[in-house]
């Protein structure tokens, strides 16, 4: 493991939290923004002098990683960053696609007027977040998961949440400034059909941006397949 990582977000508020959850999130990060990548062994004690914990937190946080399939145990490896297959990852945005066009067509029928000003919040920061990669990466994580709420269906946000959760094994999107652009034109189209009540169009808008998203990850993901090759 690199030791270039050493001060890799270490922030006041990692250092208040319980030392297990800081461990989680501090790994959690690093596989978010690709500094521990798939296929990668993550080392308890090297994860400790890193992080400036004992192995004892860290191991809670790679049980609670292993749990949520964000890390596997190899029984030659021993703990690695998991990695998503082919199949896996149609499988999964096959499924974003069904749960999320649902999602968007609930907001469409359901969203309060308050709750739509608040996307409309959203879509008009994450514009504004354009060349900072880390808060456009957020604002995009809270146009969805606002829009999950919107959709008043706490079972679907809960799937939905943990789906949108497992995707961060394979990348970001949003480090391609052509999908940037055109992701920006979607969340617009998704929140003018719900603002305008059409649930249909709300569907079929959403169930388009993620159809995008897929074709860039799987392009990423050939490319990446070939130079291992």
């Amino acid at each position: 493991m690199s030791r270039n990582r050493t001060n890799h977000n270490k922030t006041t508020d990692l250092d208040d939290l319980p030392l297990g959850e800081r461990a989680y999130r501090y790994i959690r990060e690093g596989i978010q923004k690709r500094l521990f990548r798939p296929g990668e062994r993550l080392r308890e004690v090297d994860l400790a002098a890193t992080i400036g914990l004992s192995r004892t937190p860290i191991r809670e946080a790679l049980a609670r990683l292993e749990s949520e399939g964000l890390v596997t145990h190899d029984p030659m490896r021993g703990i690695m960053v998991a990695e998503l297959d082919y199949s896996t990852i149609t499988e999964l945005y096959y499924m974003r696609e069904v749960l999320e066009g649902t999602a968007a067509r609930l907001a469409a029928q359901h969203a309060s007027d308050v709750e739509i000003s608040v996307l409309e919040d959203l879509c008009e920061q994450y514009a504004q977040a354009i060349g900072d990669h880390d808060l456009l990466t957020l604002r995009n994580r809270q146009f969805h998961e606002t829009l999950y709420q919107c959709s008043h269906n706490r079972y679907l946000t809960k799937i939905l949440t943990t789906l949108h959760d497992t995707l961060i094994l394979v990348g970001s999107t949003l480090d391609d400034p052509d999908r940037v652009k055109q992701s920006l034109l979607e969340h617009e189209a998704i929140l003018q059909a719900i603002k305008d009540r059409d649930p249909d169009r709300a569907d079929h808008a959403m169930r388009q941006h993620i159809h995008g998203a897929q074709t860039l990850r799987l392009k990423d993901y050939f490319s990446t397949k070939s130079i291992d090759n």
